[in-house]
């Protein structure tokens, strides 16, 4: 099975900033997300997270040894990083949300996100079918891994809401992947 997390909050999305690639660490909330992660995820065999530290920080309670794999960072959001949405203008914005080869300036698009994601969730299904295999990554990541699955169009991504420390599940049945769970936060209640 694959058990794709979201990590824990950090100042910038306490902000409703886009993060991308900036490297910023959890906040207080955020640690006490990813403790609750720990009691929530059932057993695990394999961890793989993004390289950005709020991913590595998610993980860390698990207190077993983990891989990074490029594939899972955060979408690269360029010019847009550490910015609110209210500043990018309507122009590029409406485009983002409308063609998935745009990228923001300096950015990646969401057709490139998809093939690295895609190409890490097919490389995963042979061991994902007999182990557990956590992996702790972004917003962007998880919707794309969600369409993946799905089989849907890209755009689909603009319908998924994932939240903060969240768990979605995908077991591998005969080969093929299944969502089994979407957007899990029960283990946060009280945070």
């Amino acid at each position: 099975m694959l058990i794709i997390v979201r990590h824990g909050r950090t100042a910038a999305n306490a902000k409703g900033l886009l993060q991308g690639r900036v490297d910023n660490p959890l906040d207080s909330q955020g640690l006490q997300q990813a403790e609750r992660i720990k009691g929530a995820l059932g057993s695990v065999d394999v961890v793989i997270s993004s390289p950005l530290q709020r991913a590595i920080q998610t993980a860390e309670p698990l207190g077993l040894p983990y891989r990074v794999d490029e594939r899972w960072i955060e979408l690269d959001y360029g010019e847009w990083d550490e910015k609110p949405v209210s500043e990018i203008t309507k122009e590029q914005w409406t485009r983002w949300r409308n063609d998935s080869t745009f990228a923001p300036p300096g950015g990646e698009s969401l057709d490139g996100l998809d093939r690295r994601v895609g190409e890490a969730c097919e490389e995963l299904l042979p061991e994902a079918e007999d182990l557990n295999i956590a992996i702790f990554t972004h917003v962007s990541p998880i919707k794309s891994a969600v369409s993946w699955v799905l089989g849907a169009e890209k755009q689909i991504s603009w319908s998924l809401n994932v939240g903060q420390a969240q768990i979605t599940r995908i077991a591998i049945r005969q080969g093929r992947p299944v969502l089994v769970s979407f957007n899990e936060t029960w283990h946060l209640s009280g945070s």
